[in-house]
């Protein structure tokens, strides 16, 4: 198989190598004229030499200053792009790679993602250097939502203009983050009543396990000017850092020793804190694992001692480990939970255990680590949609595709890396956007138009935007004549920022995206060969009045390449055929969703 891959793949190249040689070098010769001096203008960079006032008793730098630096970075660049005050709003999760000693240096860029009406997104990468031997370490990545505030007016932000790869791809997903981020309680409580939580309480030897009240830890802090903005509002980071601080008191409580966080899962601050106020912070230990822990924090403000009624501004959860000599993490103790409240805590601990690694493993890694066909189950559908739609934005973004021919008004590109071969089709259709949206995004009608698709089940439909699909498709079949069939996620995005965005920011598609999941009701069968597929689907960009921009896109996998590499060398034009009858199939259902069309 390796051996036909690298075939298939100098067959390719080939094809295509004059091609994408003078488009290179046309890139480099431009690169070498704009981009060498190209800065994004809301950058901002921080540089900091860790000092022994910045670390504690290991001579590692406080993760609690390092959330101080990163906070003020990053609402510094906001107010960049706003040109007026802003605050922090919510932090997603933080994982932390490496720890910065004394002496070596941590640098901070942030930047503007994308502005929404009043709100934006700012991307943070944190490093460290060793400015004796210059090597280098990658510490976190964060990414921060603030807000604009103008006392005198209501603040509506301008738009970003994404130039680079990079910044369109940051660009175009953060519109899918952002609403991951205002689903994000609501769906945790949900997974969280839906969970079922296995534990072994009463098999544990009650001896060896720590009180859950042993680690609860309170402190209180006064909200001094050196502490707030210029408006007189408390630093996001401040608080952040006084939280880290009673986690790691109560952490240090349960492993009678000296913990190291490891992740700060994200958190929304739900109302501001000003100089004056008192802020209460309280942490315990909800659970502990084999080789971590779970503290959660809460911080409380109130303005004048004799207050009874104190303001919620935020809690949080955070993860600690305990490493030995060879930085490697030690066996904790047990956590005894004490009344109902703490067994809440304790189970709900282990539901967000699970939920967090599912977020970290299909949110946070690579698409080349992304496995073909992921398990599909409540505790991972919104990580699982929204891997499925910034996938598809990721790679529409790609700045590296090539065009390979141009049939009948049908562009076909290619895009060649390291790991996939991926087209791209691209074709004007005079219909109504929105309703070719609709009529595209049921997979139950794709058989009227793509030979395909033989047969298309509703397998579950997940919400509004989500659903399952078992397709039969005769395409698969190979010397034993097998048909195939396929498990597929489909999740459909209308344009977030639909109405209301700059002439000079990039239009927001309609999105339709495609992968394959596994799921128990549906397993392998021997009568059919398991197709699958990473990364496929629809972008509709509305061009005119009842005139729309249809793009498909597909990453191949290794069963569908011979297929794919035919069709683009020109030995075959089934691709041409089947998105010709796509623009027919749109052009014979224009009038049949106009009801349908209200509810967009």
């Amino acid at each position: 198989m390796q051996n036909l891959g690298a075939q298939l793949r100098r067959g390719f190249s080939s094809v295509f190598s004059g091609r994408a040689s003078r488009k290179q070098a046309a890139r480099a010769q431009d690169a070498v004229g704009t981009m060498e001096t190209y800065r994004n203008p809301t950058e901002v960079q921080m540089s900091q030499l860790v000092l022994l006032c910045h670390t504690n008793h290991r001579g590692e730098l406080s993760v609690g200053q390092l959330l101080k630096w990163i906070d003020i970075t990053a609402c510094l660049s906001a107010e960049r792009h706003a040109g007026c005050p802003c605050v922090t709003a919510s932090v997603d999760d933080i994982y932390f790679e490496h720890t910065i000693r004394t002496g070596q240096v941590v640098y901070i860029k942030a930047k503007v993602n994308r502005a929404f009406n009043s709100s934006m997104e700012v991307g943070i990468q944190v490093t460290s250097e060793d400015p004796c031997t210059e090597k280098q370490w990658s510490v976190c990545k964060a990414l921060a939502t603030f807000v604009a505030q103008r006392e005198s007016s209501k603040v509506k932000l301008k738009q970003i203009l994404p130039l680079t790869e990079e910044e369109k791809v940051e660009y175009s997903v953060a519109a899918e983050r952002r609403r991951m981020r205002l689903l994000y309680t609501e769906t945790i409580q949900d997974l969280l009543a839906k969970s079922v939580i296995q534990d072994d309480l009463e098999r544990r030897d009650c001896s060896k396990m720590v009180p859950a009240e042993k680690t609860r830890v309170e402190s209180v802090e006064l909200v001094l000017p050196p502490h707030a903005n210029h408006q007189g509002n408390t630093f996001g980071g401040q608080i952040m850092a006084w939280m880290e601080n009673v986690a790691t008191i109560a952490a240090g409580r349960l492993c009678q020793g000296h913990p190291t966080l490891k992740t700060i899962e994200m958190f929304h601050f739900r109302g501001p804190s000003q100089v004056g106020d008192r802020l209460v912070l309280k942490a315990i230990v909800n659970n502990a694992f084999k080789n971590s822990m779970e503290v959660g924090v809460c911080v409380e403000a109130y303005r004048q001692e004799m207050e009874s009624c104190r303001r919620h501004l935020n809690s949080a959860f955070m993860t600690f480990v305990v490493l030995d000599g060879e930085d490697q993490p030690v066996t904790l103790p047990w956590i005894q939970p004490q009344g109902e409240e703490g067994e809440r805590r304790y189970r709900e601990a282990s539901a967000r255990k699970k939920i967090r690694l599912d977020r970290k493993y299909i949110v946070s890694c690579k698409q080349a680590e992304v496995p073909l066909s992921v398990p599909w189950d409540p505790s991972n559908q919104v990580y699982l949609s929204y891997n499925n739609v910034s996938s598809l934005k990721m790679l529409m973004a790609k700045d590296t595709w090539v065009l390979t021919s141009e049939i009948n008004k049908i562009k076909l590109y290619t895009l060649e890396d390291d790991k996939f071969l991926s087209f791209h089709m691209e074709m004007t259709v005079y219909t109504d956007t929105a309703q070719a949206f609709l009529l595209l995004s049921d997979l139950s009608r794709r058989p009227e138009w793509d030979k395909h698709y033989q047969s298309v089940e509703l397998v579950q439909q997940v919400d509004e935007d989500d659903a399952i699909y078992h397709v039969i498709s005769p395409i698969l079949g190979g010397a034993d004549g097998k048909p195939g069939d396929f498990v597929i996620l489909a999740s459909r995005r209308k344009p977030c920022d639909s109405g209301h965005s700059s002439g000079l920011a990039p239009r927001e598609p309609y999105v339709i995206a495609l992968r394959s999941v596994t799921l128990p009701t549906h397993p392998e069968t021997p009568e059919r060969t398991r197709g699958e597929t990473l990364c496929s689907g629809f972008c509709l960009w509305k061009e005119g009045d009842q005139q729309t921009k249809v793009s498909y896109y597909n990453q191949a996998t290794t069963s569908f390449l011979n297929y794919v590499t035919t069709n683009v060398s020109g030995l075959s034009s089934e691709f041409i055929t089947t998105f010709k009858a796509c623009e027919q199939f749109l052009l014979d259902n224009k009038s049949e969703l106009a009801l349908s069309l209200q509810s967009l």
